[in-house]
């Protein structure tokens, strides 16, 4: 933090002023994608980046007045977010005792994590998990957990523990079906020690600047980097092939094929069906992490919204135009990217394989009725059609 100023929220304001104009230039470095299109989605990137770190550092930082924040929705998206997801966040005391209530609607599922921190900080990982199917907490029910303090005596009370160092209780709500439905609500609020917020001192509004600086800094870097290990580790067209991340969710394993297409071409990816109660398959951008186009486009599609093949196989086809099956994953055109196969609470661990082919030899190169059969540009619209009127519930303020 710059020593110039006696005034500790007047440096902190001005290292992350420094910190954002640094991390413009750096869009114009060759290890970021550098088309004037990518450059604009950068920009864009950086924008609601700093809209993301700033809500979050100076928002919600107590943990004796928590509140949850919603990441990852249209405009906050970092670290390859799920576009089947709702992500949202709360800052937690280890010492605290709270209490989530809320109404699942049309949620199917969620993961609630207690967490040191988000993976691209300096300390990150996760300490305990658990999902809607493990509290026996259906959609449309209502419900109530208990988060730390001494276990309760009634065991009808749901509770779970805050191990030392939480920091940060995370949650992904799961829509599967894209309805046009009421999301799922959810409320925390601190019950061992509620407290009045004192009035803003110069070193606590510092305190909150400093950390969206560091959030900022470190999503930027860390997951362009983090992108192109990912890539370092496998040929381009070629599975990168399932893993639990480190420190990660247990009960998630991710596979990545980094394509490069010209055009004409299309990949095909085949892989037996996972039995596992989540699935999916999703294109990213390269350099911010963020999905493509999943609303107006079909940019990713789960279990629900993917067609099995008699043989048992699920085939995928990633193209710049619509081949007319219904596991189409449209690239927006875009000749390099990132697809990612996801799989949560698996009795199997399938392992995706992927060829590219001409686009031309797509009819023969599927077999009768593979990747879901043949779809009509009327249901291509419709099914987008209702994506949008989902996301319209989903995303609703």
């Amino acid at each position: 933090m710059p020593e110039s100023s006696p005034f500790p929220d007047h440096a902190a304001w001005a290292a992350l002023c420094d910190t954002m104009k640094a991390a413009g230039d750096r869009i114009l470095a060759p290890d970021f994608p550098g088309s004037p299109e990518e450059r604009a989605e950068g920009f864009r990137h950086l924008a609601q980046q700093a809209v993301c770190w700033l809500t979050w550092g100076v928002g919600h930082l107590d943990p004796a007045d928590p509140r949850f924040m919603r990441q990852n929705d249209l405009l906050t998206r970092w670290g390859g977010p799920n576009v089947d997801n709702v992500y949202k966040h709360a800052r937690i005391d280890a010492e605290g005792t709270y209490r989530i209530r809320g109404l699942m609607h049309s949620c199917e599922e969620f993961l609630l994590a207690v967490r040191i921190g988000n993976m691209h900080q300096e300390r990150y990982g996760t300490l305990h998990e658990v999902t809607a199917t493990d509290l026996g907490i259906a959609p449309g029910d209502s419900f109530e957990i208990l988060l730390g303090g001494p276990e309760p005596a009634d065991p009808a009370v749901r509770w779970l523990p805050l191990p030392e160092g939480a920091r940060m209780v995370a949650v992904r709500e799961y829509y599967y079906d894209w309805q046009e439905h009421e999301p799922a609500v959810l409320t925390i609020e601190r019950v061992d020690r509620p407290t009045v917020p004192e009035r803003l001192t110069p070193g606590r509004i510092a305190e909150q600047l400093d950390e969206a600086r560091s959030q900022f800094e470190r999503s930027i870097t860390y997951w362009n980097d983090y992108q192109r290990a990912a890539r370092t580790r496998g040929e381009d067209n070629t599975f990168i092939q399932p893993r639990t991340e480190p420190k990660g969710l247990k009960g998630l394993v991710y596979g990545f094929c980094f394509y490069r297409l010209a055009p004409g071409e299309a990949l095909v990816v085949e892989c037996e069906a996972p039995v596992a109660r989540y699935w999916s398959y999703q294109l990213y951008q390269l350099g911010w992490f963020e999905p493509v186009e999943s609303i107006h486009r079909t940019g990713g599609l789960n279990h629900r919204q993917s067609a099995v093949d008699a043989d048992g196989l699920v085939r995928v086809v990633v193209a710049h135009e619509d081949p007319g099956v219904a596991n189409w994953l449209d690239t927006e055109g875009r000749s390099e990217g990132m697809l990612t196969f996801r799989c949560a609470w698996a009795d199997n661990r399938p392992e995706p394989k992927a060829q590219v082919v001409a686009f031309a030899d797509l009819e023969t190169r599927l077999a009768p009725g593979a990747a879901g059969g043949p779809t009509t540009p009327e249901e291509r619209r419709a099914h987008l059609a209702a994506r949008a009127a989902h996301a319209a519930w989903r995303f609703r303020t």
